[in-house]
């Protein structure tokens, strides 16, 4: 099969201008914001929904779910979790899933005296890096993030936390 000069200028014609009008129909989408935080919520340790980081960490890490909140204008998963060792020493943070780019943030740190301390520049980390703890990744992976999307509502979440061989979407 041979091709004409012609017939292979009308095919590149033809797909430049599929090009262009395809282009036309891209949605650009607006620079992302984040929401205002609110401050840190009230926790009950032992209303505390726990799931495995590593079957090798001496931590328990748990969620209280009255601490998740979703806001769908940011694709903000926020929470409060909770680290304890088996001494009774706890790690108590106030924390977001930014589950479109699989990134968090640590807001504020619970005191042993009973306070929140606001984290003074608080900045957005990635959950896949390698650090002391993946708890950010595992919470996501339990049930924060439905994959790249935040869940549908807070139900959803805690369903699938205490439920953790549930489908994403459940």
């Amino acid at each position: 099969m041979t091709f004409k000069p012609a017939s292979l200028f009308a095919c590149g014609l033809l797909l430049s201008l599929s090009t262009a009008v395809w282009a036309q129909f891209a949605v650009e989408e607006p620079e992302w914001k984040e929401s205002d935080v609110p401050p840190p919520p009230a926790f009950d340790i032992s209303k505390l929904i726990t799931f495995e980081v590593s079957p090798n960490s001496a931590l328990v890490y748990g969620v209280d779910p009255a601490t998740i909140s979703i806001t769908q204008n940011d694709g903000l998963v926020r929470y409060v979790m909770v680290a304890s060792s088996a001494s009774g020493t706890r790690n108590v943070m106030y924390e977001g899933i930014r589950c479109s780019t699989g990134e968090f943030k640590t807001y504020a740190r619970y005191s042993p005296e009973g306070r929140w301390t606001m984290v003074s520049t608080p900045e957005w980390r990635t959950m896949f890096g390698n650090m002391p703890s993946r708890h950010a990744l595992r919470f996501a992976q339990a049930g924060g993030c439905d994959n790249a999307a935040v869940p549908l509502s807070v139900n959803a979440v805690v369903r699938r936390l205490k439920n953790p061989n549930l489908g994403m979407t459940q």
